[in-house]
């Protein structure tokens, strides 16, 4: 986390979308690139309902010795808060907000992120499957991930 006005917020899926993300959280800036160690992305549906919005499954990430996963380090506003976990569902019980360190160039940053609950693994949609490999392969291969973002 941050200090008591800010936090930051490691997406690893559709929140990769800077367009998305601001859409209800108008505070998010990118902090970096990072990469979460000891996690691999999966995809999936809370309790094996699908996405109304996606079609298909939907990212989440799970632990696995030895794997990562790649994204971006969001700050936000505390005010924005509310509106991220309503939008990763968290009251509906469908995700749980966790603290993790990622790591960025040598460093580790304490961030939020939010990992499904009940998950049963699911093929996701075309478009969200294409939107995801599109963004990791970027945040892995090219720090301009700012510019896209």
């Amino acid at each position: 986390m941050e200090n008591q006005h800010t936090f930051l917020y490691f997406a690893y899926g559709s929140n990769l979308l800077k367009e998305r993300l601001q859409l209800r959280n108008p505070s998010a800036t990118v902090h970096c690139v990072a990469r979460l160690k000891d996690y691999r992305l999966v995809f999936g549906n809370h309790k094996g309902l699908a996405s109304d919005r996606w079609h298909g499954g939907v990212a989440t990430i799970e632990q696995s010795p030895g794997d990562e996963v790649w994204g971006v380090v969001w700050r936000m506003n505390m005010s924005d808060l509310e509106s991220l976990d309503s939008q990763e569902n968290v009251m509906l019980g469908a995700y749980s907000p966790v603290e993790l360190s990622v790591r960025m160039s040598g460093q580790d940053l304490h961030c939020r992120t939010y990992i499904m609950n009940s998950c049963v693994y699911a093929p996701p949609s075309p478009q969200y499957l294409k939107v995801n490999r599109m963004i990791q392969s970027v945040c892995q291969n090219d720090s301009t991930i700012v510019c896209i973002c």
